[in-house]
């Protein structure tokens, strides 16, 4: 598992360039299989790992949940806070045009409720390819 998080953030927080970002994705999603997690809201590029994805997965919970569940991880800065209360108007639908645009054969899931997750979860083993 490749969390986005960690590839893209030091401990300043310092933002990359995009192209910096692109490169560092590029890299990791050239590997035979790969599962990336994160969302870097106005700091992402989704090209690099989209154009290589077989299935995108969505996790849209309500806000109320996402807002609890970010107050529990920790530091962060305050265009992330934004980023959380702006990801459904905004950010998603923009996500799932670049989806649509650099990805149009993936599978998509999204997964609205923490049971839709489980289920989803629970179809993997380790001889499947779901």
């Amino acid at each position: 598992m490749i969390e986005l998080d960690k590839l893209y953030w030091d401990q300043s927080l310092s933002i990359l360039t995009q192209d910096e970002w692109g490169k560092r994705q590029s890299e990791v999603s050239r590997r035979e299989q790969w599962i990336m997690d994160g969302d870097l809201g106005p700091y992402d590029v989704l090209a690099p790992r989209l154009t290589e994805a077989d299935t995108v997965v969505i996790v849209n919970t309500a806000l109320v949940i996402c807002l609890w569940r970010a107050l529990r991880r920790g530091r962060q800065r305050m265009d992330f806070w934004t980023w959380v209360l702006r990801w459904g108007s905004t950010y998603r639908p923009q996500i799932m045009a670049e989806v649509a645009r650099h990805a149009p054969n993936a599978r998509v899931v999204e997964l609205k409720r923490t049971n839709d997750t489980d289920r989803f979860l629970a179809t993997f083993t380790e001889d499947s390819s779901y």
